[in-house]
């Protein structure tokens, strides 16, 4: 009787948020393809293993939030460190034992053998170079997704989505809901998003453009329902957050807000569908206040370029 080897297992850390998730796609994609027959689990928050699972890169999600100690992961002969540059991460995964780690070069975790992390790099680039530097061919285009199989809670709408992770990237309210009146004038059906957190902010835009309060959805769609409404979308407007990474995996016309982070870290891909809108300014994107780059961004250029976006693709 011939005996089959067990098949090999790669553990990735990449335990961050929905756009951390989707902008790693082209490099989990190149170690499916770098290694076909091995069984690779991802350490992520639990949310995501729906996307995570929708990338066809990913068999088993373990829930795992940030740095906090991993779940059991059983032996682990490859531990990939896509979450960050060490020691912490490192030494996360350097605690499951396992045969071989790739990770960044990191002197304070002792392990030297990986590349050298560039601050200035793009988001994908930067995970596509690394896990090319250990021999598994990325292609930083490969971000799309199919649509996911469950229905859009507003099929064909303009999706105005106010939140993001800090104040520092929130535009001011009474411009998104600006934009939000303009595109309702205009013929669109309008809705608004937000997560839990996020449903006061939402219910404020709502109110200021005068939207039916069936309009606001914040609070009332999980990731698979909030996935279906960006990819059956008309126009995506949102800033540097999570749901902009949404409507780029879909292929969905977006206008972006970009305050103190450059568009060229963190934004879409050079495609006809998305508009970017950036003053030029840097600044910390965990502030506490709006950033003075993204207060230059008025209302009006925000529906122009929705206006723009809406033609090319229409």
């Amino acid at each position: 009787m011939t005996v089959r080897p067990a098949a090999q297992r790669i553990l990735v850390l990449r335990a961050l948020g929905l756009g951390d998730l989707l902008t790693g796609v082209p490099a989990l994609r190149a170690l499916r393809r770098g290694a076909p027959g091995a069984r690779i689990a991802l350490a992520a928050p639990a949310p995501l293993g729906f996307l995570a699972r929708a990338t066809g890169a990913v068999d088993d999600v373990l829930p795992s939030e940030g740095l906090a100690p991993l779940p059991p992961a059983g032996p682990v002969d490859v531990a990939v460190n896509l979450h960050g540059r060490g020691p912490q991460s490192h030494q996360l995964l350097t605690g499951t034992r396992p045969g071989r780690l790739l990770a960044f070069a990191c002197a304070g975790a002792g392990h030297a053998a990986g590349p050298d992390w560039d601050p200035g790099e793009h988001e994908v680039a930067r995970w596509c170079r690394f896990v090319s530097a250990y021999g598994f061919d990325a292609d930083p285009a490969d971000l799309d997704l199919d649509p996911p199989a469950v229905p859009s809670p507003a099929p064909g709408a303009a999706v105005v989505h106010p939140g993001a992770a800090f104040p520092a990237r929130r535009w001011p309210a009474d411009r998104f809901a600006a934009v939000a009146a303009a595109l309702r004038d205009g013929g669109e059906r309008v809705v608004v998003t937000g997560g839990p957190a996020e449903t006061a902010i939402a219910r404020r835009v709502a109110e200021l453009a005068g939207l039916d309060e069936r309009a606001d959805l914040s609070g009332r769609t999980r990731l698979p329902e909030l996935a279906a409404l960006i990819a059956g979308a008309r126009l995506v407007v949102c800033g540097d957050t999570g749901v902009a990474h949404l409507a780029t995996a879909f292929r969905t016309p977006s206008v972006l807000l970009f305050g103190p982070t450059p568009p060229g870290r963190w934004g879409p891909p050079d495609r006809a569908e998305h508009r970017v809108l950036w003053a030029g300014r840097h600044g910390d994107p965990h502030g506490r206040e709006p950033h003075p780059g993204l207060l230059e961004i008025s209302a009006g250029q925000a529906v122009e370029a929705a206006g723009r976006v809406l033609t090319r693709n229409r």
